[in-house]
């Protein structure tokens, strides 16, 4: 079949976009190049201290949060749960190369046996982390994460933690490749999983 010359562009252009549904070509990680992430050196739930080192050849799903949180946390980490269960469910190989980080922001009251039981309670993989304040200011520098004691309502009373609500998936490097949906459901959730995790 002859082509005229003004539909040869279009076919080039079909050609490429053909191959670009098919998997014959990749988009970058969307933060790649972002300068987050580092060095982690904390107590986990066990009481024993916990290096990124520990971590090293796996995905990570790096959560910051703490234990009193009456709202966003709890829900951010069922999600991780459910959506790290559903992963495993369809593909057990490439899950169990995920490992879920949760770190508190809220050291005074988040002992290491305390994040250790939280945690457990939405996937028992979640590696809790806990430190002294300068630890977990530190780490929380490093993975861009900022958060901010509020006073209590009434002297003596509880108070809240403010802080950044991001769910950040990390490479088998430590290397930032996206940030997971927490608003989208547990589809895009886990599509994001599907996506990035080989």
């Amino acid at each position: 079949m002859n082509q005229s010359p003004q539909f040869r562009p279009l076919l080039a252009l079909a050609a490429l976009l053909l191959l670009a549904a098919c998997g014959g070509r990749s988009d970058p990680p969307p933060l790649q190049g972002a300068t987050m992430g580092g060095p982690i050196n904390l107590i986990g739930g066990d009481g024993r201290r916990v290096s990124d080192s520990q971590f090293a050849g796996r995905y990570r799903i790096v959560y910051f949060g703490f234990t009193f949180c009456p709202d966003v946390c709890p829900v951010d980490l069922a999600l991780i749960g459910a959506g790290l269960r559903r992963f495993e469910a369809e593909d057990a190989a490439r899950a169990a190369r995920v490992t879920p980080i949760f770190i508190s922001v809220d050291p005074a009251r988040d002992t290491p046996a305390v994040v250790g039981a939280y945690a457990a309670r939405f996937h028992p993989r979640i590696v809790a982390l806990t430190g002294s304040e300068e630890e977990v200011a530190q780490v929380a520098r490093r993975y861009a994460i900022y958060y901010q004691r509020q006073p209590p309502a009434q002297p003596g009373g509880a108070y809240l933690v403010d802080h950044s609500r991001q769910i950040v998936l990390y490479g088998p490097e430590g290397e930032p490749i996206a940030i997971l949906p927490h608003d989208q459901g547990i589809d895009a959730f886990v599509a994001e999983l599907r996506r990035w995790v080989r």
